[in-house]
């Protein structure tokens, strides 16, 4: 998963970062509008963090403008502003949720999570797959009832692919999926080290990471 933060406040802004990211949460953070429309503009994202409050304008105006483009990306607003109306105003422009400052880290994550699995149509935070059982929000995966051990790249690499099982999913997704524009010294060949790693935790069992040149990777059971 991949999100896009706008908060201008540099304490807030690398909290939500970090937090995010020990979650497996791929992370851009733009700390104005500009900075924002810049990202987004080259960039899709699984959803976006806005703040109302920017040093450039109001994040309403990104809101608006996405929108009025016909982008459907979750937005999740954040605002000091306690006012009904402003939260009404928010959500009217077209945001799919909000959170008043202060709060808590631990809650904007499963915020985001649900607001990804709303967009998808997915009810359960769990993603199963035969005897393969996905939690994105423990980056947990159990398989034949054994817990595997993953690290936070893996998981994040096996939560594409399970969401999206059925579906080829290109190396340049996968890549966007886990490596944001501060990691531009890691090359897109990385995806082939993180599947060969996967594939052998998987082995042995029904579940399979198939390739198919020039289209991407899919996840499916064997047979």
């Amino acid at each position: 998963m991949r999100v896009l933060v706008v908060e201008d406040t540099a304490d807030l802004a690398e909290g939500i970062v970090m937090r995010l990211a020990q979650s497996g949460i791929a992370c851009d953070l733009a700390d104005c509008l500009q900075a924002a429309r810049d990202f987004f503009a080259v960039q899709d994202y699984d959803a976006i963090v806005l703040d109302i409050n920017l040093p450039d304008g109001s994040g309403r105006s990104f809101l608006r403008d996405i929108r009025a483009a016909g982008d459907r990306t979750p937005v999740l607003m954040l605002t000091a502003l306690i006012s009904v109306d402003d939260r009404v105003s928010a959500l009217d422009l077209g945001a799919d949720d909000y959170l008043v400052k202060p709060f808590d880290q631990r809650e904007l994550e499963a915020r985001i999570r649900a607001l990804v699995r709303r967009d998808a149509e997915q009810k359960s935070d769990q993603v199963v797959l035969g005897p393969l059982t996905y939690s994105p929000a423990s980056q947990s995966a159990v398989l034949d009832g054994q817990r595997l051990d993953l690290t936070r790249r893996e998981a994040a690499l096996l939560n594409v692919l399970i969401r999206h099982q059925g579906q080829y999913v290109t190396k340049t997704r996968l890549y966007d999926s886990l490596f944001t524009f501060n990691d531009a010294d890691v090359g897109l060949n990385a995806i082939e080290l993180y599947i060969a790693r996967l594939r052998k935790k998987l082995a042995g069992s029904a579940v399979t990471i198939s390739t198919q040149r020039g289209v991407g990777y899919n996840i499916g059971l064997d047979g």
